[in-house]
């Protein structure tokens, strides 16, 4: 279903993403932005970079797995952040929720997000 594309003809990935990736599609999920947003009490939570992209992660991975996908089935994601100095920590953090390969991605700096957050993450996910 989800096949990595890579070309020695093209830049090798700088981190935990894939040049490409090729799907055959029977169903697709778009997932919204997601914000560090704690669910118990609907705020944002103010923490580490590390903190603050595992908790978007995580709430990614919820959204995720209650439509009947996986991680494994993210294709393309685009990360959001205010301050790209901590784009090293992010990077740790995002990584460790693949496993095998990595969908393709985006990352830029952005002047502000909603609710004063640091982090937004949105993902596409195949079957």
């Amino acid at each position: 279903m989800k096949e990595i594309v890579y070309t020695k003809s093209a830049p090798e990935a700088i981190g935990p993403y894939s040049q490409a990736v090729k799907v055959k599609v029977t169903e697709m999920l778009f997932c919204s932005g997601q914000l560090p947003i704690d669910t118990n009490t609907n705020q944002i939570i103010s923490g580490s970079p590390i903190e603050e992209t595992r908790k978007v992660m995580d709430n990614l991975k919820d959204i995720i797995e209650a439509a009947d996908y996986s991680m494994n089935d993210v294709v393309k994601t685009t990360i959001y952040l205010t301050d790209l100095s901590v784009f090293k920590e992010v990077n740790e953090v995002y990584a460790s929720y693949f496993h095998g390969s990595f969908p393709a991605r985006s990352t830029v700096q952005v002047s502000t997000l909603p609710k004063g957050a640091t982090i937004e993450i949105d993902m596409i996910a195949c079957k």
